[in-house]
């Protein structure tokens, strides 16, 4: 994962220079400028319109007692969509476009819950595990649960005493 990381930060940037470079001598410094402008100010009125649509999606969502599981990960990919089309360049402005066909969204929510899913088939399941910190060599492990305290006494109702009908004792 980090050589990955490396390749994204090093390797997207040289890919933005060299389409910066190749447009600017296609249709002159100032369109090359001027695109990029106007993606940003075209992104930002995307953002705004569809941002607000999922939030009040989300807030119906929330009044109908369900919990906004999707309209969630929608706003996330508006959020990303945003930064990206924010970021100088062409091939980030894309993939920001991108982000706000809905369709893609779906795909990619598709694709994130079948790798989730892979994963969560390897882990252990979450009612046992060992405490944090290892203890590998020890014999303990939690439980995690519920309880109710039970006496085996019962408890008073009154602070009369108990009588005995028959004898009049107390």
């Amino acid at each position: 994962m980090p050589i990955f990381l490396l390749l994204v930060f090093l390797g997207v940037p040289a890919a933005e220079i060299t389409l910066f470079i190749q447009t600017s001598e296609q249709f002159g410094l100032w369109i090359t400028i001027g695109l990029v402008i106007l993606t940003a100010v075209f992104g930002t009125i995307l953002l705004r319109h569809q941002g607000v649509q999922t939030l009040v999606r989300v807030q119906i969502s929330l009044e109908r007692g369900e919990m906004p599981v999707g309209e969630l990960f929608e706003g996330l990919c508006l959020l990303v969509a945003g930064l990206l089309l924010l970021t100088p360049g062409f091939l980030t402005d894309a993939v920001g476009f991108a982000l706000f066909v809905p369709i893609v969204r779906s795909i990619l929510a598709g694709v994130i819950l079948q790798m989730l899913s892979r994963r969560g088939t390897n882990r252990p399941d979450t009612k046992f595990h060992t405490p944090p910190g290892g203890n590998e060599g020890s014999n303990r492990t939690i439980i995690d649960g519920d309880f109710t305290e039970v006496t085996d006494k019962p408890e008073k109702t009154s602070d009369k005493p108990i009588t005995n009908h028959k004898n009049g004792e107390a």
